[in-house]
């Protein structure tokens, strides 16, 4: 069953107000201006059940993973410990601070739920909402170099420093 997040204020608060400790000028306000995250609800329904556990609302999910490429952050693990502890993330994913952050599984089970196709829509339409909104300036390049031949071993690089000389 598709559950949807509904934030809330605290209870018992520490007198702490996200929307005003996040800057009037942070670039995650601007991503949330930007792109409706809303729309994955639709596009991924069809994934849910009617019954059973309620699920982590997709379109947390969705900015969850999106946070994943904002900061470069490699691990889904690494990503979900550091939520808890930045104001700005908890104001993005709409969390407040004594809500508990879901465990890093949820992402890899939801990509696996949707499937690649659906995720791919997904993250393309969230690229989309991005450039639309003068989000991506288009002026750097960047390549991931992971699977590249390199001569690392201590004697190719004295065979190379030998050849340079």
């Amino acid at each position: 069953m598709m559950g949807l997040h509904q934030p809330q204020s605290e209870l018992f608060s520490h007198q702490v107000n996200l929307e005003k400790r996040v800057r009037a000028d942070h670039p995650l306000r601007q991503v949330a201006k930007a792109v409706d995250f809303s729309f994955m609800r639709a596009e991924v329904a069809s994934r849910y059940g009617r019954n059973g556990n309620e699920s982590v609302d997709p379109a947390i999910l969705m900015k969850m993973m999106f946070l994943l490429f904002y900061d470069n952050v490699a691990s889904e693990r690494e990503r979900m410990n550091i939520i808890p502890e930045r104001l700005d993330y908890l104001w993005f994913l709409g969390y407040g601070l004594d809500e508990e952050i879901p465990d890093h599984s949820v992402l890899s089970k939801a990509r696996r739920r949707w499937g690649q196709e659906v995720f791919q829509r997904l993250f393309v339409r969230t690229v989309e909402q991005c450039v639309e909104g003068g989000l991506v300036g288009g002026d750097k390049l960047h390549v991931d170099a992971s699977l590249i031949a390199a001569h690392a071993s201590p004697s190719a690089r004295a065979m190379s420093r030998s050849m340079t000389e």
